[in-house]
């Protein structure tokens, strides 16, 4: 017996449309059943089992979003493909808000159309479907992204159903909080994870670079371009690309970047020729990016585009029941790579670290345990080796949460006092104070002028 196929239901009033797609698909070795309206692709969907929907957005009784939002409900493992008319975004961005995995374009790209149903099949599923989930996956994402906190319980679960879509994914939070982590695990969770994941920090481009970097170059085409250069959404094809400090990105080439996502395709520097290119788009940054574009320091239509869904990443202040057990499993690590046994915090330090309130988030509590570690006596770390910045301060950073203030002046003064405290120790070297709060140089920045410190 040869290997059961999957079935593909396709739902479009327009006969030449729906012959198209079953042609495309039988092709692909899979089988097909067709329904020209919302009532019949109900019955069907109640009848057989299928492992894709392929449909309109337009259809004689009712919408395409209504038959995403009925299978996302009754058929929560099942992805939903829409097809759109040309340059209808809004209604495409309005499909993946609904939870359909990915849209194609009307006149149909049958290249397009191919390598999102092969996507989608990929998509891990129940046990007893075409492509399971194994417990590896499952556990996958607990070992990386440490603790039990409610806070981060749900920021996991939002990572293991955007890795399941195609959607932009726009994540949202402080510095240090672990957004390029979260990026990486909805790229290994997901039907790309066998190809590239590019990382890049927008903030660290040169603007006179930025369009080579991305798009690439032909040899010769500038001064200093000796050969040719891919660029980086080239070297993401069929994978992700994560666009970290989106909102450090001049605003001439945001709409070049646009331009790139939405006709999914680039222009290498010095040709004339368009290179298609696949890719899902994931960025992120610690400013406001909707503050940002009431600025008018960010499009709004690139913006509306990259966060289709937001996914907030909790600070560490939201997750202070997770700190023993992040603080274990870091000191674990680089006393495993300094080739020594890991310490012990005391009971002390553990609740030194709870009243802290960590504007640098987990990349601050690395560099604490990081610089105690090497403070300890070789068996535990006691609260005078995590030398916290604000350890002396207790009345003006430290204070508990009184109610008194809105929770955004309570973060606001405690992130200023940090600051400061830090700026002193450091003889204002702002390199050093940010090295000190756990936080980039650039983050730091974003805050003195947050905050309008001088």
């Amino acid at each position: 017996m040869g290997a059961v196929k999957n079935q593909i239901l396709i739902v479009d009033d327009e006969p030449d449309i729906r012959e198209v797609l079953e042609l495309t698909l039988g092709r692909m070795n899979l089988e097909t059943r067709s329904a020209s309206n919302l009532d019949e692709a109900r019955h069907l969907l109640d009848e057989f089992r299928f492992d894709l929907c392929l449909t309109d957005m337009r259809l004689p009784d009712g919408s395409g979003i209504a038959l995403v939002k009925h299978i996302q409900e009754k058929f929560p493992q099942m992805p939903v493909a829409v097809i759109t008319a040309f340059g209808n975004m809004e209604t495409a961005i309005a499909a993946l808000k609904a939870g359909a995995f990915d849209f194609v374009s009307k006149p149909l790209d049958l290249n397009d159309l191919r390598n999102i149903v092969r996507l989608a099949l990929k998509v891990p599923r129940p046990a007893g479907t075409a492509v399971a989930v194994t417990t590896t996956e499952q556990a996958q994402i607990g070992k990386k992204m440490l603790g039990e906190s409610p806070a981060i319980l749900k920021a996991r679960a939002m990572i293991e159903k955007l890795a399941r879509g195609q959607a932009p994914v726009y994540i949202s939070g402080e510095s240090g909080t672990g957004k390029e982590l979260a990026a990486r695990l909805v790229h290994e969770l997901g039907p790309r994870a066998d190809k590239p994941f590019v990382p890049v920090n927008c903030g660290a481009i040169p603007e006179s670079l930025m369009e080579s970097e991305f798009f690439g170059h032909k040899k010769g085409s500038f001064t200093g371009a000796v050969q040719d250069k891919e660029g980086l959404f080239k070297a993401a094809d069929g994978g992700t690309l994560f666009l970290d400090e989106v909102g450090d990105l001049p605003l001439a080439m945001q709409v070049k970047l646009l331009r790139a996502i939405q006709e999914k395709s680039v222009r290498p520097v010095g040709t004339q020729a368009e290179i298609r290119v696949d890719v899902r788009i994931l960025s992120a940054t610690h400013k406001n990016l909707h503050e940002q574009v009431t600025g008018g320091h960010f499009r709004q239509d690139l913006y509306y585009r990259l966060n289709v869904i937001e996914l907030p990443m909790p600070s560490l202040r939201e997750r202070i029941e997770d700190i023993p057990l992040l603080a274990e499993k870091i000191c674990a690590r680089l006393a495993a790579g300094l080739g020594m046994n890991p310490p012990r915090l005391t009971d002390g330090a553990l609740e030194t670290l709870r009243r802290y309130p960590f504007p640098g988030n987990v990349r601050e509590l690395e560099n604490i345990l990081e610089r105690a570690l090497t403070l300890c006596d070789g068996q535990e770390i006691t609260t005078e080796d995590l030398q916290l910045p604000a350890a002396d301060s207790p009345a003006s950073v430290q204070a508990a949460f009184s109610g008194e203030e809105s929770l955004d002046d309570y973060i606001e003064r405690v992130e200023r006092a940090a600051i400061e405290k830090a700026l002193a120790q450091a003889n204002q070297n702002k390199t050093a104070a940010a090295k000190l709060l756990g936080i980039s140089f650039r983050a730091l920045r974003y805050k003195l002028e947050k905050l309008g410190i001088e």
